[in-house]
């Protein structure tokens, strides 16, 4: 192999080509029905829960649940394409603090729970969702 061809193939291989995408933790947690579950379950604990159930009270709950559907089905990397608001300009106004975050994410683990997805699976995907604390948390 010469040096533009290694050149190449790094190329292709950071950018994904070649690489069969890894759907594991989106079968876990029951592929696009078990999201859809677990989201349902997951917005009726929020507009419920006494810490931060006034930030969803005038929310449409109904696209939350759609949305927030499709945003795990993709970060779980299942074949879904989230089209709701990016996460900071989601949150901006919303005086979100570190203990509104962490409350959201005891009601998606009780969530997660109550739909009985392997705790490894949990901790995959609160793993992958933790690098948005940065857009969400707002003061």
């Amino acid at each position: 192999m010469n040096s533009k061809q290694i050149i190449a193939a790094l190329l292709l291989s950071l950018c994904g080509f070649g690489a069969q995408a890894d759907d594991s933790l989106y079968q876990a947690f029951g592929g696009q029905p078990g999201m859809t579950r677990l989201m349902d379950d997951f917005v009726k604990r929020l507009v419920v829960d006494p810490r931060i159930g006034s930030f969803f009270q005038k929310t449409n709950q109904e696209q939350l649940k759609e949305q927030l559907s499709q945003q795990l089905c993709m970060v779980a990397g299942g074949p879904c394409q989230y089209k709701g608001a990016d996460m900071a300009s989601a949150h901006r106004d919303l005086e979100i603090g570190k203990s509104d975050f962490n409350a959201l994410v005891e009601v998606l683990q009780q969530s997660m729970d109550a739909a009985g997805i392997p705790f490894g699976a949990q901790n995959r995907m609160l793993a992958r969702l933790a690098p948005m604390h940065r857009d969400i948390i707002t003061r």
